[in-house]
């Protein structure tokens, strides 16, 4: 063995012993870490002929890359619908590293990762109140789960005309409908060979709203003159967090052929809740559905799932599976992670998620969605309260979008965002809402409070002094 890896062996706990110690310490003062970073190293660094062993490793990473790291765990990190890993979630990464499993066959010799997998699935669709009809699986994020299900509605539009796209490629134009897509749905267009401007828009609901108008679907529907399409729906858009009429959707199912996929990466979790539930009646009766964990449930990122209905494990078998592969066996008797997602190689990336689930319960995540929401409204109000911006749309579960009062102020909104992170104490993304420049808050971080938002709106009130605004 080489002597530096072993003198890392031989040292290994007090290895790891400094890197939790660095790890609890960042943790318990995100609330002074920047939430922004405009440092920046060389990246051009020489690799060391024989190494510098783990703890000069360590040296180097907290002298020249430490500095780099933002606190978009912390409680005023607003962008991008980011939750921070919660401490039982951070014990399970640790340990999925740690047993670093292959986590794939059902039956496999020596490892029940793909079990504790299908478990932690069992236990989401119990959180989210989704029936056991659906298979589930692991993936790095929402753009993976989305072209999970659509990948699987693309062979499934084949077969109603008896073709198998999987094996013989696209042979026809795919009919997608779909009224607010996020951006990962319309990527995955592309990866798929659907193309990323082929689906029809359909329109949204009159007013201020971003959800399918189901008149206008129907009409859509219709003009296809019977041939089978796909719908992409909505639960949660990125700016309003608007939720499409999935009652009605699914009467539309009944009678039109269609595969109904739903993109619920963090408006899922609405589910969880008394208060928000009903934005999601009727979601079960959609063929796949996409959740992503390192939004709401407060898990590392890379952890993303998706749903696709048992009764299409032959579909998704088919798009999937390793057909050069015969000694995995009959891929239906002999369930194996490979032949159902895109990733042949898997770390054990439910473990998290379990540990989480196990530790905080369905009470646990109740009182963290319901949390976050309160803040949003609360933080709506403060806005208004402080004079000098306005709600863009209602606050209608998690996010809040707004822009800087009065459209003669449009143009200096770029310049307010991009002042106010420089500050470091809050962190926000743009966005572009009815031809109008924005502003987007997304709480949903099990860390925030309050006093996080007095301090946001301080912040903003002294960035329009700043601008003289």
């Amino acid at each position: 063995m080489n002597s530096i890896l072993q003198q890392d062996l031989n040292d290994f706990e007090n290895i790891l012993e400094k890197a939790k110690q660095q790890g609890i310490e960042f943790l318990n003062n995100l609330d002074t870490i920047s939430t922004s970073n405009k440092a920046t190293t060389d990246p051009n660094q020489m690799l060391n002929e024989f190494g510098l062993g783990s703890l000069e490793t360590l040296k180097e990473f907290n002298e020249r890359l430490a500095p780099l790291m933002v606190s978009s765990p912390g409680p005023r990190y607003l962008g991008f619908v980011t939750g921070g890993s919660t401490p039982a979630s951070i014990a399970g990464d640790w340990l999925a590293s740690i047993y670093d499993q292959n986590t794939q066959a059902i039956k496999a010799q020596g490892g029940a990762s793909a079990l504790i997998e299908f478990e932690t699935i069992n236990l989401l669709l119990q959180l989210l109140a989704l029936p056991d009809t659906f298979l589930g699986g692991f993936v790095t994020g929402a753009t993976m789960s989305n072209f999970t299900c659509l990948g699987v509605a693309r062979q499934w539009f084949g077969k109603q005309s008896g073709k198998d796209f999987a094996k013989e490629g696209i042979s026809e134009t795919i009919h997608i409908l779909t009224a607010t897509p996020h951006s990962s749905s319309v990527k995955c267009l592309s990866m798929l060979g659907i193309g990323s401007q082929n689906y029809t828009v359909v329109k949204t609901i009159e007013g201020n709203r971003e959800a399918i108008d189901v008149i206008d679907l129907e009409e859509k529907i219709k003009q296809l003159n019977g041939k089978p399409f796909i719908l992409i729906s909505s639960a949660g858009t990125v700016n309003t967090a608007d939720f499409d009429d999935f009652t009605a959707i699914g009467k539309l199912r009944e009678k039109y052929n269609f595969w109904w996929h739903i993109d619920a990466a963090f408006g899922g979790f609405a589910a969880v809740s008394d208060k928000f539930k009903h934005l999601v009646e009727g979601w079960e009766g959609a063929d796949s559905i996409t959740i992503d964990c390192h939004k709401w449930l407060n898990v590392p990122y890379e952890s993303a799932f998706y749903l696709i209905k048992k009764e299409h494990v032959s579909l998704q078998i088919e798009t999937f599976q390793n057909s050069n592969a015969p000694y995995l066996g009959n891929p239906l008797e002999n369930f194996n992670y490979l032949n159902v997602l895109p990733e042949n190689s898997r770390r054990l990336r439910a473990l998290p998620a379990w540990f989480s689930l196990k530790a905080y319960g369905k009470e646990g995540y109740k009182d963290i969605i319901e949390n976050s929401t309160a803040l949003a409204l609360h933080f709506g109000n403060a806005l208004i309260e402080a004079e000098g911006f306005e709600l863009m749309a209602p606050i209608r579960l998690n996010n809040v979008c707004f822009t800087l009062k009065g459209n003669h102020n449009q143009e200096n909104v770029s310049e307010f965002l991009a002042r106010l992170n420089d500050k470091g104490k809050v962190f926000m993304t743009p966005t572009v809402y009815q031809n109008r420049k924005g502003i987007r808050a997304s709480f949903v971080n099990w860390r925030t409070t309050e006093h996080d938002i007095k301090i946001i709106i301080e912040e903003m009130k002294e960035t329009l002094l700043d601008l003289d605004i």
